[in-house]
């Protein structure tokens, strides 16, 4: 009885700790970008697609918003 009640609880835990590492993906990946205008800033891929400026979410699709910034005259390298 104890060893089956042992493994119920390795199982149990197994599965927590097993099923933590599916979470989503949090992940965000930057690029700088400048132009003649502007200071260098940063603009960040987050995990919802999204662009951000400074921590601030755009809530306009990143690659949307690097070809606009480009279109724009910025230089933004790695996007």
């Amino acid at each position: 009885m104890i060893k089956a009640k042992s493994a119920y609880y390795f199982l149990i835990a197994g599965l927590v700790f097993g099923l933590g590492g599916c979470k989503d993906d949090d992940s965000r990946s930057c690029t700088t970008c400048d132009s003649p205008e502007t200071l260098s800033f940063e603009v960040c891929r987050e995990s919802n697609g999204n662009a951000s400026v400074n921590g601030q979410d755009t809530e306009t699709n990143y690659d949307l918003y690097i070809a606009d910034l480009e279109e724009a005259g910025a230089n933004c390298s790695g996007g």
